[in-house]
């Protein structure tokens, strides 16, 4: 039998500066935890989008869960049934199998955290930066091929 030993539980401190800047088509993702952080259990990010912005077209998520928490503005979100807008103070879910995207159709930025559970969809967006850094254009088909190989559908 193979004992083997756990580490032992310590808290993480994040100061405000801490985290992973990744931009993505102009909208900036501070993810403040990744899965390095968080042995795989979860994503932590802070974005903000300006005025109008696209943050997501409709996508499906088939291995994580996503949860949004609006700390600034007015966050629409499109779900199957429409789409909803809510200020400061709400929580959406999106979980797993749920269609989704989100904007800001104000005039006023909009600041959110996102929670992504389990961790691991930070390499999309890690992996839409560096395309966009090596020459590449944004475009509908590259973002399905990106969020293809993490268990997303775009639709």
């Amino acid at each position: 039998m193979i004992d083997k030993q756990m580490p032992e539980p310590r808290p993480l401190l994040r100061r405000p500066e801490d985290g992973e800047m990744i931009d993505v088509a102009g909208v900036a993702h501070f993810f403040r935890l990744t899965g390095e952080h968080t042995e795989g259990r979860f994503a932590l990010e802070e974005f903000t989008l300006e005025g109008g912005a696209m943050g997501a077209r409709p996508h499906v998520h088939h291995g994580h869960d996503e949860y949004f928490y609006v700390l600034r503005g007015d966050l629409t979100l499109h779900h199957g049934d429409g789409e909803v807008t809510v200020g400061p103070g709400n929580l959406l879910a999106a979980v797993r199998g749920t269609p989704h995207g989100f904007r800001n159709a104000g005039t006023e930025p909009v600041q959110a955290l996102c929670l992504y559970t389990p961790a691991g969809y930070e390499g999309y967006f890690r992996e839409v930066h560096a395309a966009v850094a090596a020459g590449a254009e944004v475009t509908d088909e590259l973002l399905a091929e990106f969020r293809a190989r993490h268990r997303t559908t775009s639709y």
